[in-house]
């Protein structure tokens, strides 16, 4: 045993033993949790992003698929990591300890989740109470949310009621009994149920249904009671973005069922809104709604608002079928179908879930931010698309607008961001 006195001054010592005492405690700490719900805007739809940071990132429908692969497509291999990959990995540089989860199917709505409308073996309202979360995330189905035109599978009324389903699910346990019908129009309930019907393309039976945890509802219809389900538990909406494919200009385009490569035609397509701000602002009102609606709703991560910004300041491309598109220079933030996002489009949507979720500034890691290096991101393009979800946030970007990247100035702003650096600015 070392009897030798400590070369430690005699102050120190019990400083240093809360400093250990404050360790450990931070140790012990539970992770903030968070489900991301969605279909493939949120997993990301291709490489690089699809599989990015897979490794932490759990994926919480990978045993489903090995069990029934009906519905899913073969150019979308697992792992997948997708924007709540991108999101762990900002999470991790901001020093902030996040367990991430997701439970997402290709073209899944909200509905889907919480009734199960999937294949055999596909349990996704099990995922949503398989844990406390800290923080669950909701991204619908990308025209879902919009007003109803015949063509698209808009359909608001599910959209608001799913919402509203999913937040009393995952914070309160139960879900209060419930018809489909009741959330369309309709002086009589034979009307609500025609319109149900006309709107929804479900049976009468299913749009009849009483629906809920209630012991006394039919086994056909009764919702398991959540037994994890908690009070303090965080419920957002994943705002999603314009689609250049609705917007007047698009063109025919289809995706090879095998290879995912995507082919535009010279045929003109049906399209629903003039511009892409008239698409933005019906989501931003719809999402607004569904969340007031809820009334327990914490916050909004305004994505598709901030795809928006980026257009309307010159930063990315507006016109997606331009003969000039992939050449202006500008960022495009969707990918070949002008439906996904692209690399940088899903770059951006994690970076305002980041500020929206944590409350902290997403223009914070600068010229260093590791995530876009990774996904093939330029350093210049990485940094201004902070800046667009820092404004779109109302946070101030605190740091100055850097000169063109070089290897050093890349290397300190990466020191700056392990050495636990942060801007903050004021929230809106």
């Amino acid at each position: 045993m070392n009897t030798a006195p400590s070369s430690r001054p005699a102050f120190a010592r019990p400083l240093a033993a809360a400093a250990l005492l404050l360790g450990a405690a931070a140790a012990q700490a539970a992770p903030t949790s968070v489900l991301f719900v969605g279909n493939s805007f949120t997993f990301g739809r291709a490489d690089p992003v699809m599989s990015y940071n897979h490794q932490n990132v759990r994926d919480l429908t990978e045993g489903m698929l090995a069990t029934n692969a009906t519905g899913s497509n073969v150019y979308e291999p697992r792992p997948w990591g997708g924007v709540p990959g991108i999101f762990q990995r900002l999470t991790f540089q901001a020093g902030l300890d996040y367990d991430v989860a997701m439970t997402t199917r290709n073209a899944a709505t909200l509905r889907g989740h919480m009734l199960n409308t999937n294949p055999a073996n596909w349990d996704l309202r099990s995922n949503l109470a398989s844990q406390t979360w800290s923080q669950v995330v909701l991204q619908e189905q990308s025209d879902e949310a919009l007003t109803r035109r015949p063509g698209l599978n808009s359909n608001p009324a599910r959209f608001n009621n799913y919402v509203d389903k999913i937040s009393e699910y995952v914070q309160n346990g139960t879900v209060a009994t419930y018809r489909e019908r009741d959330y369309y129009a309709g002086a009589t309930n034979t009307e609500k149920t025609n319109n149900c019907v006309a709107v929804s393309g479900a049976s009468s039976t299913a749009c009849n249904a009483q629906r809920g945890t209630d012991a006394g509802l039919s086994d056909t219809f009764r919702l398991p009671v959540n037994p994890n389900a908690s009070a303090s538990t965080d419920v957002y909406l994943y705002q999603t973005w314009a689609r250049p494919d609705l917007v007047t200009g698009a063109f025919v385009s289809t995706t090879d069922d095998v290879t995912g490569v995507v082919t535009r035609t010279a045929t003109p397509k049906t399209t629903f809104f003039p511009d892409l701000e008239s698409m933005t602002e019906e989501l931003r009102l719809a999402y607004a709604g569904a969340a007031t609606l809820a009334g327990d709703i914490t916050g909004i991560a305004p994505v598709g608002e901030a795809f928006m910004r980026a257009v309307k300041d010159g930063l990315a491309t507006r016109d997606f079928y331009a003969a000039d598109a992939l050449t202006d220079g500008k960022i495009d933030l969707w990918f070949d179908d002008g439906f996904h996002p692209s690399k940088y489009g899903s770059y951006l949507s994690a970076l305002t879930l980041f500020g929206t979720l944590t409350g902290e500034n997403p223009a914070q890691f600068g010229y260093g931010e590791l995530a876009a290096a990774e996904l093939g991101i330029s350093a210049e393009d990485s940094w201004a698309l902070q800046r667009v979800a820092a404004l779109q946030l109302g946070f101030a970007p605190a740091l100055p607008v850097p000169e063109p990247s070089t290897a050093l100035l890349s290397l300190a702003g990466l020191a700056a961001v392990l050495g636990g650096r942060r801007w903050r600015g004021a929230r809106r």
